[in-house]
């Protein structure tokens, strides 16, 4: 698998991507995180690719997943207020949202994780309390349950996780 920016010409596939993984949730008992809002909207994701923070993992020539990621201080205004616990560490950090694949290869979130850990060394993610998929990648993968925070899209508390490299 290979990780590269998302472009204009890719939004067609990402909002597949986005679709399969709507009705994945939903299957799998996650239906409110992005069903009833229909998320992510398109004109985020065209957000996200002009400020190059859209990324596309493919497989051959095909596109197998999506996420968005940035990094730096505090660049996640909803992770400014965190309640039921604390983030472990105050240093700058990258963060990962909207992590979909298209269901046809295994790995794919574990690879795009992996992928911006080596870039920044402390991501911080948050989801929806019934994504029990994303919750156990998450953990399998390293990260730490914090706490609760809030995002503005919708009324649902995220938990929130935080994986920092060990000096």
């Amino acid at each position: 698998m290979v990780i590269r920016h998302a472009t204009e010409k890719d939004i067609s596939p990402i909002m597949e991507i986005y679709e399969y993984a709507r009705r994945f949730m939903a299957e799998h008992g996650n239906p409110n995180q992005w069903g009833p809002t229909n998320w992510p909207p398109k004109e985020l994701i065209h957000s996200d690719i002009a400020t190059g923070n859209s990324y596309i993992c493919t497989y051959g020539d095909k596109i197998v997943g999506t996420f968005f990621f940035t990094q730096g201080k505090d660049i996640e205004p909803t992770y400014n207020r965190i309640e039921n616990g604390a983030w472990l560490d105050d240093s700058p950090y990258g963060v990962i949202h909207r992590l979909a694949g298209n269901g046809t290869v295994n790995g794919i979130g574990t690879f795009c994780i992996n992928w911006a850990f080596e870039k920044c060394g402390h991501l911080r993610v948050d989801t929806h309390g019934d994504n029990r998929v994303m919750q156990n990648l998450l953990e399998k993968n390293g990260f730490i349950q914090c706490g609760t925070i809030y995002v503005e899209e919708d009324c649902y508390p995220r938990l929130a996780y935080e994986k920092i490299r060990k000096s």
